[in-house]
């Protein structure tokens, strides 16, 4: 594990880990903690009661956050003929066919997100051990596998997230920026709880959310009450 810096220590002193705040005081205290200079994200990690080796238990998906992210992400549109032009008027960053997966094949990743049409999906797919591993799949679960490329990339401009739980039941992703009002951070939390929530599987018996807390990129995480 590595080694915590002396102010990530200090922070996590003012943090009892045994504590569980209810939301406000924990961006409250969250904001208090925070000991860099640039303005930092705003992130939840879910610690969920499910086995995602079972079909039934990945949950996976993903959300337009009333008030996006704060982060102003790069969207790859894979698509050929009509496409091309409609996702370059929806404000995609780079768009293109067979040339484009070229580009990716040879190391080319400066996106953060790929959204492709169907019939494009088996050529893409035979990058899948390069984009697999860096979550850069498009998957039709997210949205990102269509033939509505305008509302796939104005999704992902206005603040589309996806969130996925790992091998461990952890669900981490991004709701804001350290700069957003309380208000905006605390609306964007209870927009994932809710879809987190009603995602619970059926197999799954008693808790379901083990744990949930909310961070800054830099600093300690602090436990909400459910």
């Amino acid at each position: 594990m590595a080694k915590k810096g002396r102010n990530y220590v200090e922070a996590s002193k003012l943090v009892d880990s045994t504590k569980s705040h209810a939301l406000e005081a924990a961006i409250t205290l969250m904001k208090e903690v925070s000991f860099v200079k640039f303005d930092e994200s705003v992130e939840v990690s879910f610690k969920l009661n499910v086995d995602p080796r079972h079909a039934d238990q990945q949950i996976r998906g993903a959300i337009v956050l009333p008030n996006g992210t704060g982060r102003t992400q790069k969207v790859c549109v894979i698509a050929q003929g009509p496409k091309e032009q409609e996702a370059k008027d929806a404000g995609a960053d780079f768009v293109g066919g067979k040339e484009l997966l070229e580009d990716i094949k040879k190391g080319w990743l400066d996106f953060d997100v790929i959204v492709a049409t169907p019939n494009m999906m088996g050529e893409l797919g035979k990058l899948g051990k390069l984009l697999g591993p860096k979550g850069l799949m498009p998957n039709p679960k997210t949205g990102t596998v269509t033939m509505d490329v305008t509302k796939a990339v104005t999704d992902i401009k206005k603040g589309k997230v996806e969130y996925r739980v790992d091998k461990d039941g952890n669900v981490n992703l991004m709701i804001g920026k350290m700069s957003f009002e309380d208000a905006k951070i605390i609306e964007n939390f209870n927009a994932i709880l809710d879809v987190i929530t009603k995602a619970r599987p059926a197999a799954v018996k008693g808790g379901y959310i083990n744990n949930l807390t909310i961070s800054s990129t830099m600093g300690p995480g602090i436990k909400v009450a459910v």
